[in-house]
């Protein structure tokens, strides 16, 4: 058995991480002792954060739709104290509604956000972690990433994108000391999910998913559903029948469009779907 590797000392650096599920990953692993760096398009926001956390934190600006901004970042962090150990790809957005309702702004947002992020995070990171021996990248994702709510279409396709990207990478990378993990929470208790339906399974706080992503640096592994149940039941799901695996769906995933409160999404979407830049999770 692996045995579990210690979080004190290690440079973590997290996108998307001044608020909701970043900041409290970033409270969990600061008070475990990590140097804790946490990036976000709300610069000031971030240093607010860090400045409420335990331990050795500190808060950088990041634009994960850039890659100037995202390089800058992580050469910010190494030049404060040295080689990234971990990097936590967090920062997400999602627009809700009816497939052909979607704005084109939302759409795009949601790809370079959530697919291109994680995408340019991975490319800029692994290289130098594979260099080293040695480096954990953990991306959050979504229960998305197995499953396709309805009116949830594009925010799915980027889930999905994400969990192919992760598994093509992570098979380039075997035996390179180099660890992938996808975290695949279900519905989490931020404004990002303002208006929707947690469906058959209880809602999750922000430090749920901050122990899991905890959990998984301690004892790698690929794969991380949360809650820890949803995964065998997808995989279960899977071996049925199609007309029983949908039945079987339709009863376990919410419907945001027949169980959404589009008035209280009004301004998350407001603020974070159009082209300016924005990456909070």
């Amino acid at each position: 058995m692996r045995s579990t590797i210690p979080t004190r000392g290690r440079v973590i650096a997290i996108t998307g991480a001044a608020r909701g599920i970043g900041a409290a990953i970033a409270r969990e692993l600061a008070a475990a002792g990590a140097q804790v760096a946490i990036g976000d398009i709300d610069a000031t926001a971030a240093a607010e954060t860090a400045a409420t956390l335990p331990g050795t934190a500190a808060g950088f600006p990041l634009d994960v739709t850039d890659s100037d901004s995202f390089a800058a970042f992580l050469a910010a962090v190494e030049a404060r104290w040295g080689p990234i150990d971990v990097l936590v790809n967090n920062a997400g957005v999602m627009w809700v509604g009816r497939f052909e309702d979607e704005p084109e702004a939302a759409t795009r947002r949601q790809l370079a956000v959530n697919l291109h992020g994680v995408i340019r995070g991975v490319r800029l990171t692994a290289p130098r972690m594979r260099e080293r021996g040695r480096g954990h990248i953990v991306t959050v994702a979504s229960a998305a990433s197995k499953l396709a709510p309805a009116g949830e279409a594009t925010y799915a396709a980027t889930k999905h994108g994400v969990y192919g990207y992760l598994s093509a990478v992570r098979a380039e990378l075997h035996g390179s000391g180099v660890d992938l993990s996808v975290v695949m929470p279900t519905v989490v208790d931020t404004p990002l999910a303002a208006g929707t339906s947690p469906g058959s399974v209880d809602l999750l706080t922000p430090d749920d998913v901050a122990r899991a992503v905890a959990d998984v640096l301690a004892r790698p592994r690929f794969e991380v559903t949360v809650p820890r149940r949803v995964g065998p039941l997808v995989r279960l799901a899977g071996l049925l029948p199609d007309r029983v695996r949908t039945a079987v769906f339709r009863r376990l995933v919410p419907n945001q469009i027949t169980g959404g409160d589009p008035a209280s999404r009004a301004a998350y979407e407001r603020a974070t779907l159009t082209d300016r830049p924005g990456d909070p999770r």
